[in-house]
Formats: C-alpha cells, structure tokens, sequence
C-alpha cells in the first residue's frame, strides 16, 4: 500500500503545481480574480489545471480501489503512467491545444485499466 500513498501524494503534489502555475500565469499576464479569461496561456494552463481535476476524479477512487481488491505495486505502476501522461498533456496543451490527445489518452488509459482490472477481480471473486 506504501506505493498507492506515493503516488497519490505525487499526483496531488502534481495537481497542486499546475493550480500554482495557474496563479503564475494570472500574475503574468494580469488576469484579475475572479475572471476565468483574458491571455490566452492563462486559460490554456486554466484548462491543464481543471481537466487534471476532472481526471483526478476517477483516477483517485480506480487507484484506491485496485490497490484493495487487486494488486498495490501494479496499481502504483499504471498510476506513474497517469501523472507522466498529465505532464505530456500539459506541454501539448500550453504548446497547442490541438496536440493534446496523446497526452489525454496516456492519462486516461490508466483509469480504464484500474477500473476494468478491479471489476473483473471483484466479479470474479463473488462467483
């Protein structure tokens, strides 16, 4: 489980950078709170910041849970792959927002991963 708690704490740690890069950018670029628009390296590194949020969402509970019902080390494993996958959706993003699918894709697969592996092993444990 030692390995499920270093990457979540790493993906924190990561969201936590991009929400602070955020900041950076509305600083830089003189993006007064609350406005959500203005440069546009504010709301690309805005949007890097709230889809990484939405990810999280499903990442977070599909890690915990494989790591229960599964296999911990595996789980910490595919979840290196996400937080890599975030960060090349960020230099996509912030270089073009129409590069980002491989970055997208590499941070999504994961979750499908340790959602499908953990139904199977749990539908496959009730039989």
């Amino acid at each position: 489980m030692e390995a499920t708690i270093i990457v979540t704490i790493l993906a924190l740690m990561q969201f936590t950078l991009f929400g602070l890069q955020v900041g950076s950018m509305r600083a830089k670029h003189q993006v007064k709170a609350p406005a959500t628009t203005g440069h546009d390296d504010f709301e690309r590194m805005n949007r890097v910041h709230l889809n990484t949020l939405e990810q999280l969402v499903v990442f977070l509970p599909a890690l915990w849970m494989h790591a229960q019902v599964a296999n911990p080390l595996w789980g910490a494993l595919i979840g290196l792959v996400f937080i890599a996958g975030r960060f090349i959706y960020r230099a996509e993003y912030m270089k073009d927002p129409s590069s980002r699918s491989p970055g997208f894709s590499i941070s999504f697969i994961p979750s499908a991963v340790l959602l499908i592996w953990t139904l199977v092993v749990v539908v496959l444990g009730m039989i």
